[in-house]
């Protein structure tokens, strides 16, 4: 039963990213952090559509959250990401990187939301 939660709602995400990362030499995909970031800042703009938008966001967020937690690079990495509120709580810190180093907005979204968790969420 367990096994079969993974495959629903972010857990589906989740078991994308550790297939993809069990492959040797895989590829991440595509999607940018400017692709992220448009309907990150879109759905804290928009109050009346801009919840699929957020929710676009988070989904994203917490599907590469669960998989930072499960494969161990949290652990790894010494970052300790919040325990409440995590979603939006990484949703601005990755708002605020993407601004701060907007240079880097053609990078996958992936490797800006680790840059993001490392520098946002060290454990103290």
């Amino acid at each position: 039963m367990t096994k079969l939660r993974l495959l629903t709602g972010s857990g589906a995400v989740l078991a994308g990213f550790l297939v993809a990362a069990s492959v040797a030499g895989a590829q991440i995909s595509g999607y940018t952090v400017g692709e992220l970031l448009g309907p990150c800042i879109v759905g804290d703009n928009d109050s009346r559509e801009g919840a699929t938008s957020e929710t676009e966001c988070e989904q994203y967020i917490r599907g590469f959250t669960d998989a930072y937690i499960m494969g161990g690079g949290a652990k790894s990495d010494n970052v300790c990401l919040p325990a409440q509120n995590r979603d939006d709580e990484v949703r601005w810190a990755f708002m605020r990187w993407a601004h701060q180093n907007f240079d880097d907005r053609g990078i996958p979204a992936a490797e800006g939301l680790h840059a993001t968790v490392k520098a946002s969420f060290p454990c103290r």
